[in-house]
């Protein structure tokens, strides 16, 4: 099939298509023409590669893990795959932790400048008219 059949096939632009393929995560075959030709798996790989970077993964860990997933995108354990894996996930607890701090210093800092704003007038009592004196001169 051509790239426009597998886009609409796998529900992925042609452009993001060309971008797994420079990354290495799709390998079509040539024609003598300069097309590219995909085979009827590549619908469920692009489906894996997406369902992979959904959960977070980089294009360099997916193409690590990519030859060694199922049909339902399952992991196997292939060797170095749970190696990236776990530090992938150590790399998003610390932004988790980096985000939650930045969040909370935010908080704070909102919290502290609420507290310092001036304290709007609550007395219902009219302004007093300041009366300027008359003027003797005519």
């Amino acid at each position: 099939m051509l790239i426009g059949e597998l886009a609409e096939r796998s529900g992925s632009s042609e452009r993001l298509l060309r971008y797994y393929e420079r990354a290495g995560l799709l390998r079509p075959e040539r024609l003598p023409n300069g097309y590219r030709t995909y085979a009827e798996s590549d619908v469920t790989a692009v489906r894996r590669i997406r369902a992979l970077l959904a959960a977070g993964l980089p294009t360099r860990i997916i193409r690590q893990v990519l030859p060694c997933t199922t049909g339902t995108a399952a992991v196997h354990p292939c060797p170095g795959v749970l190696d990236a894996l776990h530090a992938q996930l150590r790399d998003l607890d610390r932004r988790s932790a980096d985000l939650a701090a930045a969040r909370q210093a935010l908080q704070k800092t909102i919290d502290e400048a609420t507290a310092r704003q001036a304290p709007k007038p609550t007395d219902n009592a009219a302004p007093t008219a300041r009366m300027e004196p008359k003027s003797t001169t005519r």
